[in-house]
């Protein structure tokens, strides 16, 4: 990926991840009390991650899995656990080394490699899926889509991920955001418009043999994004 946007917030979010968020994404992603905020984006992201587990089959034995955007690696211990070969690669070697600490507590079923990257790299290798659950959000439309075109090169048979849908609740929540220090703030999310999204996949000739096949959105408080279904036609 040589798009300077898609480089210039891979960097933000590197940093942001692996080094300003870590502590408070390892409290999110555990079972430890939350406010009331995060609360409602945790079960937000249960709540995906249900779903995205629910459009896969539920004995992954002997498919390999690529977790692009693994954070602390809920998604990838389940579908381990369903027998999965997984590779779970992530920007923030943090978050890695607690998704690994967490894997080895909870090691079901198949196996999980953990690598620090770029979930764009092609030397990751071909997949039989291939899952971004909430690591495509901070990218406009032109990126996600050529992330998507990257994908479908190396993927056998379907993609699932998520984007932030463009509601005016996100926008006021993204307007909200401008007035903390910038030392605080979050990488911006870029809310997507499905029908948009959708016109630009059509018209993409190198996803001419791919559909979207379904589409689901969660909405829990704080926390709204839309899954996707990108599937080998």
């Amino acid at each position: 990926m040589n798009s300077a946007t898609y480089i210039e917030r891979r960097s933000q979010l590197e940093t942001y991840f692996d080094r300003t968020a870590a502590d408070a994404w390892a409290k999110l992603t555990s079972d430890a009390p939350v406010s009331g905020v995060r609360a409602t984006v945790r079960a937000g992201r249960d709540a995906m991650r249900a779903t995205l587990l629910g459009w896969l089959p539920e004995d992954l034995t002997g498919r390999r899995v690529l977790d692009a955007g693994c954070g602390a690696g809920q998604f990838s211990i389940e579908a381990a656990k369903r027998g999965a070969q997984v590779v779970a690669v992530d920007l923030s070697t943090t978050l890695l080394d607690l998704a690994r600490e967490r894997y080895r507590s909870a090691h079901y079923g198949g196996a999980i490699e953990f690598r620090a990257g770029d979930m764009f790299d092609p030397a990751l290798g071909r997949f039989d899926h291939i899952i971004a659950m909430d690591s495509l959000i901070h990218y406009d439309a032109g990126d996600i889509v050529r992330v998507l075109e990257g994908f479908a090169e190396r993927t056998e048979m379907s993609v699932l991920f998520t984007v932030a849908p463009k509601t005016p609740l996100l926008a006021a929540m993204h307007a909200v955001g401008k007035f903390f220090p910038r030392g605080d703030r979050a990488p911006a999310i870029e809310p997507v418009a499905e029908r948009s999204l959708r016109a630009r996949i059509n018209e993409s000739s190198a996803l001419g043999s791919w559909r979207l096949a379904q589409t689901q959105r969660i909405k829990s408080g704080f926390y709204i994004s839309n899954a996707m279904e990108l599937a080998a036609a």
